[in-house]
């Protein structure tokens, strides 16, 4: 038997899927143990080989792929627990990463934050002044060198930053990306003088327009360099140790896996690795349904992220905000809030609040018996009846019933003067209008209806209350997957190896032009995707299929839209054409008439993508039980504004492809529990995910 595994570590669970080549599903969770999260992983493979009926040197013998997602390097940055790094970059532009291009006071901040000036606030930095180092050195915008390096004044530099104790450096000079050979000696001479120290340079991570992002970008990478490094490395010791001969392949933002060897060298791409494996399962999802328009919404035990796929394609972002600075990497947009199963409830002002506060594993909701006294959504769900305390994880972690409900009482039915069931309702009530909301504003803000899309939930939450934030929201086919509540690792293990590589282009076509192309050259454009096409090739292999992206803006605007562009020798009616779909997707996010055409037309931007698609088995349909499955009991469960209703109760492994089922419901699996709504049907599909619609 051959076996492909992914992993996928998230606050609360680790969560742990493997396949084999039979295609048959094996789906675990186990608690992340935060101290040492690669211990979580072990502890998953245990269990694994446990149910297989093998030991785990049998199950690691025959593991011919082993694929991970992580939230290490989004923990570490937001929580500023990366190394002493330094910045490098020219005389003059000591403060490009303080003034964050007039954004510093508001980036990442609320809506209702940035409205109140006096709730604005700057981030922690990343960088210190006293360790920002100017160089004496310029570069032009043509990539001429107008004053040389002055290395004797860089060496003195270097020793005062090795002196200091600085463990890793980011170069970001300007103009780099045109002409990199100041930033490419600079690190020469690093690696000679302190060869322990991390480098990133970007002229190499990030060759693109925008000093600030360039910089922010490669200063992120260089501050959780050595973390990763360290946490990749003792992953992948780890997995070797039990005797694995493969290479890890670890999920990258972007929707494709790295080898562990470039993943510990590239940490700011893995900044969304967890939450892109969920979307990117979503994709694949979608494809085996027929299904072309998802919003994918996975409530874990402390976040809440909702992803979009269009037309069958995950969307993507060149610029992304974390942890209140920017990054300039191509990642699938991802949109987070503090709600999942062990965020708190609290009375702020009298009102009650969910979030974004979370327990996480340690410790944990109330309910878990670790030490937690305030209330949670878990908690609230084991008090409404929602969650069996006898059936959590199918039975392996027992619930007390009696912490949840005196959380509950405690900290807020008696403050606000409510019934106790009451006030749990209200916990979830809120929770799930704040998850409508989000996906509200992810579809609207960029020109879509919700109520055109299904609705993928998953995580170890999301099946719970998909029913009611769907539902508000105005969403009325729900898909509940197999690998519900382990999505994100399925993401992982399925994910093709892929690379990306971008290149500043900086022509354009004036105001008034008439044809894009007298002003925009077809040549230069398909040189430099030429040069883009091999180092994919030169990545993946010739056999890679390639995608090639050129971003374009209206003259004097900010932001960008990428425009796909044709794979062969361009021409200038491909350069014409180009500013016609630039046009028309301009215009399908922010409105007809919006476009101005006539200000001029920029091309900022080129990027190729690289895929090498990853032949792993289909997984096969689980037939489960056989027939129409009857209800193993009936549970008092109270909904909101409607008092409590006997519901009966499935258990997952009774349902059959073709078995029906009609709200409300609860449907139990040994990792999550499904809610079928008032108002809702569910049906098994013939791939064995429930497809739930509105009646």
């Amino acid at each position: 038997m051959t076996y492909y595994v992914g992993t996928d570590i998230g606050g609360t669970f680790t969560d742990f899927v493997l396949l084999d080549d039979t295609g048959k599903v094996t789906t675990i969770k186990v608690p992340t143990t935060p101290d040492d999260r690669t211990r979580g992983v072990l502890d998953a493979f245990n269990v694994a080989a446990e149910q297989l009926g093998i030991t785990r040197e049998a199950l690691i013998s025959d593991l011919a792929h082993f694929a991970h997602g992580t939230t290490a390097a989004t923990n570490a940055f937001i929580e500023r627990k990366g190394a002493r790094t330094a910045i490098l970059t020219t005389a003059g532009f000591a403060d490009t990463l303080r003034v964050q291009r007039c954004m510093a006071s508001w980036t990442g901040l609320m809506d209702h934050e940035i409205a109140h000036y006096s709730m604005r606030s700057l981030p922690d930095p990343i960088v210190s002044r006293v360790d920002t180092y100017e160089i004496d050195e310029r570069i032009d915008f043509q990539g001429k060198v107008i004053v040389e390096l002055d290395e004797s004044a860089a060496r003195a530099t270097i020793q005062q930053m090795i002196d200091d104790g600085v463990e890793a450096v980011a170069i970001a000079l300007l103009w780099s990306f045109r002409n990199p050979a100041h930033e490419a000696r600079l690190a020469e001479m690093i690696a000679e003088m302190a060869p322990g120290i991390f480098v990133t340079k970007s002229s190499a991570l990030v060759p693109i327009l925008g000093e600030y992002e360039r910089s922010s970008t490669t200063a992120i990478n260089s501050y959780l360099g050595p973390v990763i490094h360290r946490y990749i490395g003792s992953l992948d010791a780890s997995v070797r140790s039990m005797g694995f001969e493969g290479s890890t392949a670890i999920m990258e933002s972007g929707g494709g896996v790295l080898p562990a060897e470039e993943a510990a060298v590239q940490a700011s791409k893995l900044l969304t690795s967890g939450p892109a494996g969920g979307v990117l399962a979503s994709q694949k999802l979608g494809e085996q349904l027929g299904i072309d328009n998802l919003i994918t919404a996975d409530m874990g035990g402390t976040s809440f992220d909702v992803g979009l796929v269009v037309k069958g394609q995950p969307v993507l972002e060149n610029l992304r905000e974390v942890g209140r600075f920017h990054v300039a990497l191509p990642a699938i947009k991802v949109t987070a809030i503090g709600a999942g199963g062990g965020s708190i409830a609290r009375i702020h002002a009298g009102q009650l609040t969910v979030g974004p506060e979370s327990a996480g594993a340690v410790p944990g909701p109330a309910c878990y018996m670790r030490g937690g006294v305030e209330p949670t959504i878990t908690d609230a769900d084991v008090v409404l009846g929602i969650v069996d305390p006898e059936f959590f994880l199918g039975g392996t972690m027992a619930l007390d019933v009696d912490l949840a409900r005196k959380a509950v009482q405690d900290y807020i039915a008696t403050p606000l003067g409510l019934g106790l069931e009451e006030a749990a309702a209200g916990i979830k009530e809120v929770a799930n209008n704040q998850m409508a909301d989000l996906l509200r504003s992810v579809t609207t803000r960029v020109g879509y209806d919700p109520r055109d899309f299904t609705l993928v939930a998953y995580g170890g939450a999301g099946p719970t209350h998909a029913h009611q934030y769907a539902e508000a929201a105005g969403i009325g086919r729900i898909v509940i997957p197999r690998t519900a509540s382990v999505h994100s690792a399925f993401g992982t293990v399925s994910a093709d190896p892929r690379r990306s590589f971008s290149l500043a282009f900086g022509q354009h076509a004036p105001a008034r032009f008439k044809k894009a192309s007298d002003h925009v050259s077809a040549e230069a454009l398909s040189n430099v995707f030429a040069g883009l096409d091999k180092q994919c090739q030169d990545a993946l292999g010739a056999d890679v299929q390639i995608k090639r992206m050129v971003g374009m803006r209206f003259r004097q605007q900010v932001h960008q839209i990428e425009v796909e562009m044709p794979v062969r020798e361009l021409t200038p009616e491909d350069i014409d054409a180009a500013v016609d779909r630039f046009e028309t997707q301009y215009e399908n996010i922010y409105g007809r008439g919006t476009a101005l055409r006539n200000s001029g037309v920029e091309f900022i931007s080129v990027r190729v993508e690289g895929i090498r698609p990853l032949s792993i088995p289909a997984m096969t349909a689980d037939a489960g039980g056989q027939g129409e499955a009857a209800p193993v009991a009936t549970r008092r469960v109270y909904f909101y504004r409607e008092g409590f209703h006997n519901l009966p109760v499935y258990r997952w492994t009774d349902l059959s492809v073709g078995s029906r089922i009609e709200g409300p419901a609860i449907v139990e699996r040994p990792d999550t529990t499904i809610v079928i709504g008032l108002t809702q049907r569910a049906e098994i599909e013939p791939f064995g995910n429930m497809i739930i619609e509105r009646v």
